[in-house]
């Protein structure tokens, strides 16, 4: 009941949030009247809350959809390397305004996945998004994908600010976000790894990480090579 209300209200609140965002740009462009550098400021700050709002909704409703299935697992058969390669290229004018560079090791003739390509898709898309976020200045993200025994192995390492030793046990929680990434990053709705932690388990593998505050982290999960 829980979820399903969850899903309910997070639905809802789509459309004034989008309309909130169109009035918000309309009226930073000017095109209604003149904006000064102060009114300017206060919208860029109206407009950077309505995104956290929208993230934080569109978050809320894939867990409930999640936790209530009604988002099919649809499994089909894809090449994942090819599926990596295409995020990577999505990320890439992210990762160059941050000054991170992407490494990409995939173990040579791996055979075709069989699961859902959409929910692999968006459970790397948030593992690689933090792996560039939590870098600070400048610094490297490394994926690699290789065959371990019966299961798929993939890894994404980067030199962030890493996650300290009593907040570890919390990470796939929902709606946890450790303090020191609060003192370098503000956005975000801390359930991207539950979203991830959901999905991997869905499709029949495993999630862990290991990590050192200061040093970076590396986030690992697996998946089935065989149909399950």
């Amino acid at each position: 009941m829980k979820s399903e209300f969850v899903s309910v209200v997070s639905h809802q609140l789509r459309s004034p949030l989008s309309n909130l965002r169109w009035a918000i740009e309309l009226l930073m462009s000017g095109r209604t009247d003149s904006v000064t550098g102060k009114q300017l400021e206060y919208l860029e700050i109206l407009k950077e809350n309505s995104a956290r709002m929208s993230e934080l909704v569109s978050d809320l409703l894939i867990v409930s959809r999640i936790e209530t299935a009604k988002i099919p697992f649809k499994k089909q058969e894809f090449v994942l390397e090819d599926l990596i390669k295409k995020l990577i290229q999505d990320f890439g004018p992210f990762a160059r305004a941050s000054n991170v560079e992407i490494k990409f090791e995939p173990e040579k003739d791996l055979p075709k996945v069989f699961s859902d390509p959409h929910q692999i898709r968006l459970a790397i898309e948030n593992l690689l998004d933090n792996a560039i976020r939590y870098i600070k200045e400048k610094g490297q993200v490394e994926i690699k994908l290789r065959k371990q025994d019966e299961n798929f192995y993939f890894e994404v390492k980067d030199a962030g600010v890493g996650i300290p030793q009593k907040d570890q046990k919390y990470i796939f929680q929902k709606f946890f976000r450790s303090e020191n990434v609060m003192r370098y990053q503000t956005q975000g709705s801390g359930l991207g790894l539950h979203i991830v932690k959901a999905i991997i388990e869905r499709a029949g593998g495993k999630i862990g990480f290991q990590s050192r505050e200061g040093v970076g982290s590396t986030f690992w999960f697996t998946l089935p090579m065989k149909p399950r």
